[in-house]
């Protein structure tokens, strides 16, 4: 797995990227203190734009915003940091300003992509994850006896494929279907995992059980509790993660006021959006321990503790 560590160039040809290696959990910290930890970000939704004072969003304050979290994050032992989606709020150039601020984040970094993303000029939405420097919109990676699996909730959306993609179709059907039913999350700002990455997850989640490792699992859209915001097809991959003893926990933005719900002990949290309100921000460090994770919040996001 890749990791952005040097500056892109939106529409560059190629990122620069170095791998990922993982690491291993050390007997000291496992006996003084949390097993390792790691940053979360949710929603930055940069745009050089005014404020939408009625949604509370500041698009452009998430400059200084997420430069004050990565100063806090650069003074912590992190293994990673990951950003949930939404790093801009739309056009294609505001990635030129928010991206070379992770250059100055001294730990690994992942990203994964939210509806906002793909916010652009259609002939750029085919160059929005080799901007960002993913090797593909879905992924996982291991560390410290943990697999975090990072999934593409834009896959099947009206969106994010290409204008030609036979994707685009499928996403118009499930939307109608949804929207038949009464669902709250039949919304064209959803998206859904299409059947290939939903089976990839379920033979990732089967490998990280058979290796003994736990999983968190990583999306930008919600999947529980209900919400308008859920992914459309959140019931199947609750109904999927909630079947292994391995899961632990699923971790998402999207909903900016944030969320959480427990199934089976089985942890749903929806961090809060960093766009959100003039002069706070929202972002958090999650310290994993043997039989929990102790989530600290900063700014408007708040403290947690979820049991193993």
């Amino acid at each position: 797995m890749i990791t952005r560590r040097t500056v892109l160039k939106a529409g560059a040809a190629a990122a620069l990227v170095t791998p990922f290696s993982g690491f291993a959990v050390t007997s000291a910290g496992a006996q003084d203190g949390p097993l390792f930890r790691f940053g979360i970000v949710a929603d930055p939704q940069y745009a050089p734009v005014v404020p939408n004072l009625k949604l509370n969003r500041y698009y452009s304050n998430s400059l200084w915003k997420l430069s004050e979290a990565i100063e806090a994050f650069n003074k912590e032992d992190l293994q990673f940091v990951a950003t949930l989606g939404d790093i801009i709020d739309r056009h294609w150039d505001s990635y030129n300003h928010i991206l070379p601020l992770y250059d100055k984040l001294r730990h690994d970094h992942f990203f994964l992509l939210g509806n906002h993303d793909f916010d652009i000029a259609a002939e750029y939405l085919t160059s929005v994850t080799r901007t960002v420097g993913m090797e593909k919109a879905y992924y996982d990676f291991a560390g410290g006896g943990y697999r975090f699996i990072v999934l593409d909730g834009n896959d099947v959306s009206l969106f994010a494929p290409p204008k030609d993609d036979p994707r685009r179709e499928v996403a118009a059907k499930r939307l109608a279907e949804l929207e038949a039913s009464g669902a709250p999350n039949a919304q064209t700002w959803n998206g859904s995992l299409g059947d290939k990455q939903f089976a990839w997850l379920e033979e990732t989640m089967k490998k990280a059980q058979a290796a003994g490792e736990k999983a968190i699992v990583m999306g930008h859209y919600p999947v529980f509790p209900q919400n308008e915001h859920n992914m459309w097809d959140s019931e199947r991959v609750v109904d999927l993660l909630k079947g292994f003893d391995n899961f632990v926990a699923y971790f998402n933005g999207h909903n900016h006021a944030g969320n959480y719900g427990e199934v089976a002990g089985k942890h749903f949290l929806n961090f809060k959006g960093m766009v959100d309100t003039p002069d706070q921000s929202a972002f958090s460090v999650v310290e994993v321990y043997a039989d929990r994770l102790e989530v600290r919040g900063f700014g408007r996001e708040e403290n947690r503790t979820l049991n193993i």
